[in-house]
């Protein structure tokens, strides 16, 4: 089904669709069973249209995207952490605030008053988007406005690692996040290392080999301290890879996460325009295939099949 005909549906389904906010300890405890359900993470939050709950497009990383992901009962959104020039930690994917504001600059070269000053343009920005009321907001405001809403999945743009969970131990978060890092075949358990150990924590195999054939043995290695990854965020790689992968995840009772963003990180695993035609052949088939976290930006077409066909 394509975006235009989920519009179509849009007026008759959106006022029967209830608003719920997600319990972040019931999400976290069913991320911690592999056995827990397929687990739905909106990608720099709901920036897209929502047609069923009749919303337009929201700033991505922004407190809209946010809000309407915890009321769409999403389990995890994916957000971005960079550091100012004078040392705030705030929410924006890119270096620069260029694409996503009515700005130019990099961040670190940005103090937050300047970055505060700026607006956010409407879903994923660019030159031609609409500017919005949104503004950046800082990882402390982030942590605060997912409170008891929804799990965070921080990816860390920079080496302030240290830094980002410092906030997130201020902030009694430490039990709603995810933080996450590349891991290799010579790679320590990272989980088992300050500061990963104080957070539930995501490993990203890095592979050697373009087929992926050493992904089983990182995630051996990676589950070998004494904290173990939640899950395994799995790189690009080929759709052949994936039966080794999920052989190891289920012998090892770790997640497997895999992004059908943009042309989707299973190479021959189809995409989110795929899945919105077919939902069951991408999303449900890499369900079966032991994936059971997908990252989505369409995050209301993804809950809808789940709640529907996986009866998780």
């Amino acid at each position: 089904m394509t975006k235009a005909m989920f519009a179509m549906a849009a007026l008759a389904c959106a006022a029967a669709t209830p608003a719920h906010a997600t319990d972040t300890q019931d999400t976290m405890r069913r991320i911690r069973d592999p056995q827990g359900g397929l687990i739905v993470i909106a990608h720099r939050g709901c920036h897209e249209p929502a047609p069923w709950h009749g919303w337009g497009s929201a700033p991505e990383n922004s407190a809209l995207a946010l809000q309407r992901c915890a009321q769409m009962g999403v389990d995890v959104m994916e957000t971005d952490v960079h550091k100012t020039r004078d040392g705030y930690l705030v929410i924006m994917h890119d270096d620069s605030v260029d694409r996503m504001t009515d700005g130019k600059g990099a961040i670190e070269k940005l103090t937050l008053a300047q970055i505060k000053a700026l607006h956010l343009r409407e879903n994923e920005g660019g030159a031609d988007a609409p500017l919005t009321d949104q503004t950046m907001l800082t990882l402390d405001e982030m942590l605060a406005m997912a409170k008891g809403r929804i799990v965070l999945n921080l990816d860390v743009k920079a080496m302030i690692y240290a830094e980002v969970v410092d906030a997130v131990m201020r902030a009694g978060a430490q039990d709603r996040v995810i933080v996450k890092t590349f891991g290799g075949l010579g790679s320590a358990p990272l989980a088992s290392i300050a500061p990963f150990d104080k957070v539930p924590f995501a490993v990203i195999p890095m592979s050697a080999d373009e087929r992926g054939i050493d992904i089983p043995e990182v995630m051996r290695r990676q589950m070998a301290g004494a904290h173990k990854p939640i899950a395994f965020e799995l790189p690009l790689l080929q759709l052949s890879a994936l039966p080794a992968i999920g052989e190891q995840s289920q012998k090892l009772k770790v997640r497997l996460w895999v992004n059908t963003l943009f042309n989707g990180f299973v190479i021959g695993g189809g995409n989110d325009v795929d899945a919105l035609r077919r939902p069951d052949a991408v999303w449900g088939d890499l369900y079966r295939r032991g994936v059971t976290m997908i990252q989505t930006d369409d995050p209301e077409a993804m809950l809808r099949f789940r709640d529907a066909e996986l009866k998780h």
